[in-house]
């Protein structure tokens, strides 16, 4: 049971609504008509349900006590989902019910919580480690007459109820409960919540697997203690000197860096689907090699696929594999990225990117673990860990119904933002000294910066993030006249920097991260002559709803394009190395634009 401090501050919070319940509730209000007793009640939008699991991992996450964090989960789940009572209980190491929040109930969350727990319908869930999804609690065998005086439902009012257990890795440490008043809308409103309460019972579970090893690391002796364990302990007291955890190619000492590889260091040592965010450039492909580097599958294969640079066939097969015969030059079988990955992890890069028909085909597989080859019939099993990466606005997808929402539950169970440049600006020098040294390892040269050199690049955004430091460098190295860069030496010094022209909007602001590529509507050709002999449509992104001028040095003669080195490469930094994105900015198709990097010599830069 709670202590008198705990006991206390549950009933703060049990009884007021948390300021982030605010919007929910007025976007749930907004998206809802009243209910009535006879009508089927409106489901949240998806919109309304996202931010509100949003905001659940906000409170799971925040610095407080477990029981605390546990009554706002409930009170949040209360801003969006209609339900009467809501309860989550853990159990102890014996079994014994140890922590209980609720929210719906007319007396505060303590000695009399324990009395609103239908505990018969509690132990099924626990015992059958499976949801309990009842219509009528009145008609149930899992529901005595008890457990409905208890939930507020004696003699003539009829309850609906669902309850789902909470998992600490393959052992169940509890539940979480709601139900409502039965009516015309209780099938769809349990159909709904089914798919809801176990995404937020997971997160619970994740968040009680921590807080646990934190309070058992924090009770055994400091000599008795395993480093993974110490690791944890130093994790828990901020204001202790921290063992730092260092990962290969990240380089910086700022705090956003070290808060972000202490989460990597805990989130490696479980098996959880984890969704790196970011704008491009920022390195999440080295955070999530070092994911697995951290995790027990550190020895086993660590595969990665670019899924925004195949189109969706060759992206299946890369996937899940063919068998001989499949297509026209499928002339053996091959094995696909998942079962190469098989007790490893695999890194799925752009993963916004997938069409809509493939997004259905990966959740089987994610969900399952579990697919058959391209042209095959047998149901091939893997262990994989799915790391997944993207730096689209995945909420704003799954509003538009570009990215299915039940995919991003499943991929986005925890979700690490990988900071931009900008928001570790300390680590701009450190960054920019490591890639002067490698520049002049590979080209025999002594470079080294001025201090104007520095402050240059402390003020400058770099939207294209570290990748454009590292090309910024390089570019100034080259085109240097002495053995020290200086402030002249760069190209924005001169009002000639390309990048800066790039990501200019026509408003003079730096637009820190691109927006979609959109297609330019354009006339088509009006005779099968001039189709064959006319280049692909250009193709323009919008930046901050602006749209984007062609690149400098590219032009029109005659209808076909006539791009210069410099084009090609400010397209493919754009990006991000991706030719079929590039091909499309400077509209262009994927043939001409490998024809075009061929008679350049660019060499194309692996990420």
């Amino acid at each position: 049971m709670l202590d008198s401090d705990n006991t206390r501050e549950s009933e703060r919070t049990a009884g007021q609504t948390p300021p982030c319940c605010t919007s929910l509730q007025d976007a749930n209000r907004a998206n809802s008509k009243p209910e009535t007793n006879n009508a089927v009640p409106i489901m949240p939008a998806h919109e309304t349900a996202l931010a509100g699991i949003f905001e659940i991992s906000k409170a799971l996450t925040a610095p407080s006590r477990l029981e605390v964090k546990l009554a706002k989960v409930v009170d949040l789940l209360r801003s969006f989902v209609q339900m009467r009572h809501g309860i989550i209980s853990l159990h102890d190491g014996d079994g014994k019910l140890d922590i209980i929040v609720g929210a719906g109930l007319s007396e505060s969350c303590d000695e009399r919580c324990p009395m609103h727990l239908p505990r018969k319908a509690i132990g099924q869930i626990v015992t059958t480690e499976a949801p309990l999804v009842v219509e009528n609690i009145a008609a149930h065998s899992a529901f005595s007459t008890a457990d409905a005086d208890v939930l507020g439902a004696p003699g003539a009012i009829r309850m609906s109820f669902i309850g789902v257990p909470i998992r600490v890795d393959a052992n169940v440490v509890g539940t979480l409960t709601i139900d409502r008043v039965l009516d015309n809308g209780s099938r769809p409103w349990l159909d709904y919540n089914l798919r809801l309460l176990p995404v937020i019972a997971n997160l619970v579970g994740q968040t009680v697997k921590l807080h646990r090893s934190f309070v058992y690391d924090r009770e055994q002796p400091m000599a008795q203690k395993g480093p993974l364990q110490k690791q944890y302990c130093e994790l828990n007291h901020p204001a202790r000197e921290r063992k730092r955890v260092y990962v290969k190619g990240m380089i910086g000492d700022s705090r956003a860096l070290s808060d972000l590889l202490d989460k990597v260091a805990v989130v490696a040592e479980a098996k959880i689907t984890v969704l790196l965010r970011g704008e491009s450039g920022t390195g999440k492909e080295l955070i999530a090699k070092a994911i697995h580097q951290l995790s027990p599958r550190a020895k086993r294969p660590f595969i990665k696929l670019n899924c925004a640079a195949l189109p969706e066939t060759v992206l299946e097969s890369e996937l899940f594999g063919h068998e001989k015969g499949a297509f026209t030059s499928a002339f053996n079988s091959r094995k696909g990225r998942f079962e190469l990955a098989d007790k490893g992890t695999l890194f799925l890069d752009e993963i916004g990117e997938i069409s809509a028909s493939f997004q259905t085909k990966l959740l089987r597989v994610l969900q399952e673990q579990e697919f058959e080859r391209v042209g095959g019939n047998q149901t091939i099993k893997v262990d994989v860990r799915v790391i997944a990466a993207t730096n689209k606005d995945l909420e704003e997808a799954v509003a538009r119904n570009e990215f299915r929402a039940d995919l991003y539950y499943r991929i986005s169970v925890v979700p690490l933002l990988v900071p931009a440049l900008r928001e570790r600006r300390g680590d701009i020098p450190l960054l920019a000294a490591e890639f002067l040294k490698n520049f002049n390892n590979e080209n025999g040269r002594t470079l080294n910066f001025d201090e104007s050199a520095i402050e240059v690049l402390m003020n400058c955004d770099f939207p294209g993030n570290i990748r454009e430091l590292e090309n910024c460098v390089q570019r100034t190295a080259i085109m240097a006249a002495g053995q020290s860069i200086g402030r002249n030496d760069f190209s924005c010094h001169h009002g000639k920097c390309s990048a800066a022209a790039l990501w200019k909007s026509t408003s003079g602001k730096i637009a820190l991260q691109p927006g979609p590529i959109v297609p330019v509507p354009v006339n088509a050709p009006t005779s099968p002559a001039a189709a064959a002999s006319s280049a692909a449509a250009p193709v323009s992104p919008a930046i901050t709803g602006q749209p984007l001028p062609a690149p400098a040095g590219a032009a029109r003669s005659n209808g076909a394009r006539i791009i210069d080195r410099e084009a090609v490469v400010a397209a493919m930094e754009r990006c991000g190395w991706v030719q079929a994105k590039a091909a499309r900015l400077l509209g262009l198709t994927p043939r001409q634009i490998g024809y075009v990097l061929r008679k350049y010599g660019i060499e194309i830069k692996r990420l």
